[in-house]
């Protein structure tokens, strides 16, 4: 399976969580909602899965802690806040970064909609690439 298309039914799981619950509730009621929808579905989901950080050649004491790997492809991060801000993205990209899996979805439980609270990451390697090769296109088309 895809990495797009495995976010896309991520999401499709967490819209039916959502609707199920609406907004307002703990973090980690949606989490283990997700977890219950997922599981069912037949996907591999790992809670809080322990990565660890390396600094300067040195294993910190503490690991990083993943909200939710899904199928070893896709960190979740789970919020229920009033919005979204752009540090709770940087965080999904700084996971992403440091654990090598190459998406990451950021959702936000206590939005009025799964989609408008939302976000999907790619690890900056692959977001580069990508980038550059939407360039490439651009210009080999600029060439005809």
């Amino acid at each position: 399976m895809s990495i797009d298309d495995l976010t896309e039914m991520v999401i499709g799981y967490a819209i039916t969580v959502h609707t199920a619950l609406g907004p307002g509730l703990l973090e980690s009621i949606y989490r283990d909602c997700l977890v219950l929808e997922l599981v069912a579905n037949e996907l591999l989901v790992e809670v809080e899965r322990r990565v660890p950080v390396i600094y300067r050649e040195v294993r910190l004491r503490d690991d990083l802690r993943l909200d939710l790997l899904i199928d070893e492809k896709v960190v979740v991060e789970v919020k229920a806040v009033d919005r979204l801000h752009p540090i709770h993205q940087a965080q999904l990209v700084t996971y992403l970064k440091l654990s090598g899996f190459p998406a990451g979805l950021l959702i936000n439980f206590n939005a009025m909609s799964v989609r408008a609270g939302m976000r999907r990451c790619d690890h900056p390697e692959i977001y580069a690439a990508k980038k550059q090769a939407k360039i490439d296109a651009a210009r080999a088309r600029a060439r005809k």
